[in-house]
């Protein structure tokens, strides 16, 4: 892991353990989902789960604060490296920046 990517771990998983529902959360899942926001694919594919929808129940249960401010159309990966100024590793070669960035997009086109 590189520098950069020691340091960006290192925040996700201090923003995570900030909002975390209890110690489980902040100790076992805060840095589990750090490390997987590093990964190349969709944060929710990465840790394993078989949707979008599935991940959101995950970040409620875990982060409720955190997941009751994501805003509805943007991805959990990019609201996380939003949250602390980065850019995701994954964000250069993601062929689903549409669907990521809607959010971004209809605030242009308004």
């Amino acid at each position: 892991m590189t520098e950069t990517h020691k340091a960006m771990y290192e925040e996700v998983r201090t923003l995570l353990a900030a909002h975390a529902a209890d110690r489980y959360a902040s100790e076992v899942v805060a840095p589990m989902v750090a490390l997987k926001s590093l990964e190349m694919n969709h944060l929710y594919e990465d840790l394993g789960m078989q949707s979008r929808s599935e991940m959101g129940k995950f970040m409620m249960k875990h982060f409720p604060s955190l997941a009751q401010n994501k805003p509805k159309e943007k991805l959990w990966k990019k609201y996380l490296y939003d949250a602390i100024g980065e850019i995701a590793p994954a964000c250069a070669t993601c062929d689903d920046q549409l669907t990521c960035f809607s959010c971004l997009v209809e605030e242009m086109h308004t």
